[in-house]
């Protein structure tokens, strides 16, 4: 959260900070950006959310495939592009470019909507209901055109041709395309919904192993099918080439097949109750919650095995404390007194009072 004081708009470079603070006459605060201040809360956390996946997605990509191409147009000394297609050195480096940057970029948007950046990732999560079925549609949108404009500025930039399509590679069909790409994907979005979608001690650092994710799934597929695993990797360059080949269905339909894979079976150990079997992974937290059919009630289990009984509803019953330190051996402490808290200077606010912009105590 922004704990910085709203401004009336957006700060601008030759304004004290001071002076785009609210006036003390003032009983409200506006948003730094009055445009949206119309729009409902859901609608304008769509716009965010597409805007965050648009330039999430361009700037992944814009690296990803800068790199990809310096590789593909830059031959070594007394070879051809052609002749490095099985080059281990240039198999790494571009598994490198596409992993890394999608750590780097992951990190830096999953603030602002959750770094995807892969219509096949998006609708993995809206199978497992980590993402509505409206915004779904409208960031894969965003996810599409940001890959085209990543290949059109890497064409635009870059001396050279754009060499940046997948394209099946080391007498692989079809079929076997498809399946490589189904598969890699599965495992990109199984690592997503792990560590990303379940929360536990090490999300934060989830941007590291997705990245790694994707680092490894390049190494195997960029030979074979060039490595897509993310439908808007493939369809921006071709749209910028204007060159499809007949086979460019796999790049869609394989990671699609793979997210769906992955999501079936992250919804299989979830319905198995995973998190009650391996209790030391997170020992501070709640591992999970099981339904005790004797009792008719749920049990919240810790990660040092121990269980308490929660009303059938999942809420905490008025005298009943559900934590580790009441459970059903009495009732639930009264509130701790203390002082009571003075009133909060405007120019100091934070937290409720920022956000209400309502001031607790008059102004001087």
């Amino acid at each position: 959260m922004n704990v910085d004081r709203p401004a009336r708009g957006i700060r601008k470079p030759w304004k004290k900070r001071e002076d785009q603070l609210p006036a003390d006459h003032e009983t409200t605060v506006s948003r730094r950006l009055t445009l949206l201040n119309f729009l409902p809360a859901k609608v304008k956390g769509h716009v965010v959310a597409c805007a965050g996946e648009f330039v999430g997605t361009f700037l992944f990509l814009l690296f990803a495939l800068g790199g990809t191409n310096v590789v593909n147009t830059a031959p070594a000394e007394g070879a051809n592009a052609i002749d490095l297609a099985a080059n281990p050195a240039k198999l790494l480096y571009i598994a490198l470019c596409f992993g890394m940057s999608l750590m780097v970029n992951a990190w830096v948007f999953f603030r602002i909507s959750g770094g995807l950046f892969n219509p096949a990732v998006t609708i993995g999560m809206m199978i497992v209901g980590a993402t509505d079925y409206i915004r779904g549609p409208l960031i894969i949108i965003a996810q599409v055109l940001g890959g085209i404009c990543a290949s059109g500025v890497v064409s635009a930039m870059l001396p050279g041709p754009l060499a940046v399509r997948t394209e099946l590679g080391g007498g692989t069909t079809v079929t076997q395309g498809l399946f490589i790409e189904m598969f890699l994907t599965a495992q990109l979005v199984f690592t997503i919904f792990m560590l990303a979608t379940e929360k536990h001690q090490a999300t934060f650092i989830a941007p590291v192993g997705i990245g790694l994710s994707l680092f490894i799934a390049e190494l195997l597929g960029v030979y074979y099918t060039g490595g897509s695993v993310n439908p808007a990797r493939s369809f921006g360059p071709c749209v910028i080439l204007h060159q499809f080949h007949g086979y460019h269905w796999i790049y869609w339909v394989g990671p699609i097949l793979g997210a769906m894979l992955a999501a079936a079976f992250y919804m299989f150990v979830k319905s198995l109750e995973y998190e009650t079997v391996n209790l030391d992974q997170d020992p501070r937290e709640v591992a999970g919650k099981r339904f005790d059919p004797i009792s008719g009630k749920e049990e919240v289990v810790f990660a040092n095995g121990e269980t308490y009984a929660t009303p059938p509803t999942g809420r905490q019953s008025a005298g009943t404390d559900t934590t580790r330190v009441g459970g059903i051996r009495g009732p639930a402490p009264g509130p701790t007194p203390g002082p009571t808290p003075g009133p909060v200077d405007p120019r100091y606010a934070r937290g409720a009072e920022m956000e209400s912009g309502h001031r607790t105590m008059p102004a001087p």
